[in-house]
């Protein structure tokens, strides 16, 4: 090939290149406004706050283990229809039928909170309330505000060192699988998809070397999202319903209880109090 066919070439590389530079920083653009626009339509039709769950649960086994739900508006189960249908009340009940003791649960996340927002959570709890296991849940607004991922782990390592210095033990959520969401149109869906489970393979193993227990919740419960979306999801299409929930918690509830294990050898038992995902199944 001689030099005027290499600059040839060259020059027809370089176009190609920009081409696909501008289109994914348009879809990365037009996913910024699409998540804008979801917030914003989320927050009128499901309100900013997921129902109250906090309280003693099962107090007359007394001793209770502090429980600590903190993150964004999925830790704050926006969309579920009672209380009881929550993340923080599911893994509460589950969590005082394995310890056979009382487990009181403080619920301090709060709706559009990104990762960084969780350390401020945090100062939200009561004098003295001291967490025995919180969980976290956050990922979702990282990636509709455009959070550099850099920047998003290194957030997520500073909670989870703070939680630790505070005695607590760790267990993440990583961030929802966009690609199930209803109400993202296409390609910005698959594209959502993408970015979500980059940012949740990063999440998952920055908080197991810190020694935390992540759970891959878009994994876990992916395939009843996509298949069942009418029940997963509540009506803003974005969030989950209470079925929802329900599904998330069970997808949880396993790391919840090996991390009071491992902070209690041999006090634990059988997990009761978790109810099944749908009536009759278990």
């Amino acid at each position: 090939m001689d030099a005027s066919s290499l600059r040839r070439v060259s020059m027809a590389g370089a176009i190609v290149a920009a081409s696909v530079a501008v289109t994914v920083g348009g879809v990365a653009l037009l996913f910024r406004a699409e998540g804008r626009q979801a917030q914003e339509h989320v927050g009128h039709r499901l309100g900013d706050r997921g129902p109250d769950a906090d309280a003693v649960y099962w107090p007359e086994w007394g001793n209770p283990v502090h429980l600590v739900i903190a993150g964004d508006s999925v830790a704050d189960s926006l969309g579920a229809a009672t209380p009881a249908a929550t993340v923080g009340a599911i893994l509460a009940r589950a969590l005082a039928g394995h310890a056979h003791r009382a487990v009181e649960l403080r619920t301090i996340a709060t709706v559009g909170a990104r990762t960084e927002a969780v350390l401020a959570q945090l100062d939200t709890l009561p004098a003295g309330f001291i967490p025995d296991i919180t969980v976290v849940i956050v990922g979702g607004n990282d990636l509709t505000g455009h959070v550099p991922l850099a920047e998003s782990i290194m957030a997520l390592q500073e909670v989870v060192q703070e939680l630790q210095s505070l005695g607590s033990a760790v267990v993440l959520g990583t961030c929802p699988d966009f690609d199930t969401l209803p109400s993202l149109p296409q390609p910005l869906r698959e594209f959502g998809g993408q970015m979500a489970r980059r940012l949740a393979a990063a999440q998952f193993t920055a908080a197991a070397a810190a020694g935390a227990h992540p759970v891959l919740l878009g994994r876990a419960v992916r395939q009843i999202f996509l298949s069942d979306p009418g029940d997963m999801f509540a009506v803003d299409g974005f969030h989950p319903s209470s079925l929802g929930y329900r599904a998330a918690s069970l997808a949880l509830a396993p790391a919840l209880l090996d991390a009071f294990d491992a902070g209690h050898p041999g006090a634990g038992g059988p997990a009761t109090g978790v109810p099944p995902l749908r009536p009759g199944t278990d």
